[in-house]
């Protein structure tokens, strides 16, 4: 649109079988995407076993095995002359299996799960796996990879005062993003490209202007090729993505709701309603625009654009987009036609939701299943 890139943002497609390869579904949906959308992130994939998600259909990317299995993805996004990043990620402490790891000890409120403390030399293997990893997807044919270092996942928690409380090496809160962004230039050289997820505000500890800045520099200083920046974590995760509460859907699909007892459905489950933000427009612009401020590195804005308005109006040159993809894989055609066009995406959340459940993504438009 104009001389604005917009790509398509990691969107988690829940398509892949229990070994975390992906099937002919996950191949058939991201040929589609390609002959609509020329760049896109994969969903969020795991780097080993241990860092898994609790979502059914998530994809890996830590064996050769699973790296084979994506050649047909990626030659048939290639085949639509279209480019594909690979998103990879661990969770650290963000998941219900008790066996978690995370950076100290503190539990997430909302996975309410105490991990099990990463010793150093641990952490140092974990920066090694991201970087297997990311040559893994080099040799599965993706044209770069991207670090999840949002979301509240554990490249995250490594770098939020609220959660970082070690007294190792890993005290310096940059550190292990350094040495994952490091060790994947070593193995994958240096003209694979590597972008970075970032959160800027986050609902568990206040904002901190320095704080961000500094991130942004150290980016910088690493020569990272893109840095997409969205906000939040799993804690409140429908602040990552703003709009409605599709509470039906919740209580009958998310595993961790619905396991709670009565009493907290009644009494507890109004209060952590009101955490819930509205929905508005480029709700992460201003973060953009100040990590914009401190980098010549391509800057990517994520979170509430739903017109050609909305982008243009950004005065940002890099926009990145999820749900008006899921609601319609051909948004850029329309916006390409009509850059005043609203993408037909309601907001309804009810796509983020089944996120948690065995289905693979798809648009509800509103209507839970």
């Amino acid at each position: 649109m104009m001389d604005v890139e917009i790509i398509r943002s990691a969107t988690f497609e829940g398509m892949a079988d229990p070994h975390g390869l992906p099937t002919e579904r996950y191949r058939r949906y991201y040929a589609m995407l390609s002959r609509h959308v020329k760049t896109m992130v994969s969903g969020f994939l795991f780097i080993s076993e241990a860092g898994r998600a609790m979502h059914p259909g998530q994809a890996g990317m830590d064996s050769a095995d699973r790296a084979a299995a994506f050649l047909s993805v990626t030659g048939a996004v290639h085949a639509n002359g279209a480019k594909i990043i690979a998103q990879i990620a661990h969770v650290g402490r963000q998941t219900n299996r008790a066996d978690a790891v995370g950076v100290s000890a503190k539990k997430s409120p909302y996975f309410d799960v105490t991990p099990r403390v990463l010793s150093t030399d641990e952490a140092d293997d974990l920066v090694e796996a991201f970087a297997r990893a990311a040559r893994f997807a080099l040799e599965a044919g993706f044209d770069g990879v991207q670090l999840h270092a949002a979301h509240g996942y554990l490249i995250h928690q490594f770098l939020l005062r609220s959660i970082n409380d070690r007294q190792d090496c890993y005290a310096d809160r940059h550190l292990f993003l350094k040495r994952a962004i490091a060790a994947v230039r070593a193995r994958c050289g240096t003209d694979f490209p590597l972008w970075v997820k970032i959160s800027a505000d986050v609902d568990i500890e206040p904002f901190v202007q320095e704080d961000f800045v500094h991130l942004i520099e150290t980016l910088d200083a690493c020569r990272v090729d893109a840095i997409e920046v969205s906000r939040g974590t799993m804690d409140v995760a429908l602040n990552i993505f703003r709009g409605a509460v599709p509470l039906r859907t919740v209580l009958r699909f998310n595993p961790i709701i619905a396991a709670q007892s009565l009493p907290w459905k009644i009494f507890r489950l109004p209060f952590e309603r009101m955490k819930i933000k509205g929905f508005s427009s480029a709700y992460n612009l201003a973060y953009a625009k100040l990590a914009q401020a401190h980098t010549l590195i391509p800057v990517y804005a994520v979170g509430g654009f739903r017109s050609g308005k909305d982008i243009l109006a950004s005065g940002l040159k890099h926009i990145s987009l999820c749900r008006p993809f899921i609601c319609e894989p051909n948004f850029l055609k329309k916006l390409t036609a009509n850059p005043a066009y609203i993408s037909k995406c309601i907001n309804c959340n009810i796509c983020a939701v089944m996120a948690d459940s065995d289905r693979p993504l798809r648009c509800y438009q509103g209507k839970s299943p």
